[in-house]
């Protein structure tokens, strides 16, 4: 479903991403984990382009994202082109970005009806059942401002489903919650995985990462320093800062 060669990515003088290496199957969990500046949200924002790469390729379903081949040149893709394509990653992040001046039902029509120019009453039928799907059917009609974080957080995942994309990508999504609103938006997640969802998720949720994930990436200092099955990884790191991150988090 996605692949990831040899990824770099540099602000000015500071290289963010080396030479990343990734690959995930349909219906797969991967959580990437590391310590704050090791380059997890830039790797998540250059898989669908938010962020230009320097170097390297990313690969949906076997096309390369981002940019497309003329005879033997390649070329950047045309905002018209890139936006097509990101229909199929959908991103949730750690704001919730919501329109405050639209309800949660009306947040979640908004793209379908406007990008893929689905007729209302359609985009309504299936808004409210990815309103149910989250928890919030009773919700509907509340603005942003009469909603919790967690309620806005899953009103943001339905938005993104509603695109039916063919991959989530989750940018620390519970990080800007209080505790107790951690737990509802983990079990969206845990629903969308046992759905079968292909998911990327950037978290320090190590519970989550444990239980959910198929695959488990630790990264530091804009590398994978370690990577494998989460139960693997997390009861017997091979690497020493893995253990050392691990021993102040768990």
């Amino acid at each position: 479903m996605l692949k990831v060669e040899r990824l770099s990515k540099s602000f000015g003088t500071h290289q963010v991403l080396r030479n990343i290496d990734l690959a995930i199957e349909a219906g797969e969990v991967m959580c990437i984990v590391g310590p704050s500046g090791s380059g997890k949200s830039t790797l998540l924002r250059c898989l669908n382009y938010l962020e230009t790469p320097d170097s390297g390729a990313v690969f949906l379903a076997g096309e390369p994202v981002g940019v497309r081949w003329r005879g033997a040149t390649l070329y950047e893709m045309s905002f018209n082109e890139l936006a097509v394509q990101r229909q199929r990653m959908g991103m949730v992040f750690q704001s919730f970005n919501l329109f405050p001046h639209k309800t949660a039902l009306e947040n979640v029509i908004e793209a379908p009806i406007v990008v893929k120019r689905k007729k209302k009453a359609e985009a309504i039928t299936e808004a409210e059942a990815l309103l149910e799907k989250v928890g919030l059917a009773d919700r509907a009609h509340y603005y942003p401002r009469q909603l919790s974080g967690g309620q806005q957080q899953r009103v943001a995942i339905a938005r993104s489903l509603a695109m039916q994309p063919a991959l989530m990508l989750f940018d620390e999504p519970t990080s800007a919650l209080d505790p107790e609103l951690v737990g509802e938006v983990l079990a969206v997640m845990r629903a969308l995985a046992e759905d079968g969802m292909t998911m990327v998720v950037v978290t320090h949720e190590m519970s989550f990462a444990r239980d959910v994930a198929d695959h488990l990436v630790f990264m530091d200092q804009g590398v994978i320093v370690e990577e494998g099955h989460p139960r693997d990884v997390l009861r017997h790191p091979r690497h020493s800062r893995t253990k050392a991150f691990l021993a102040r988090v768990i």
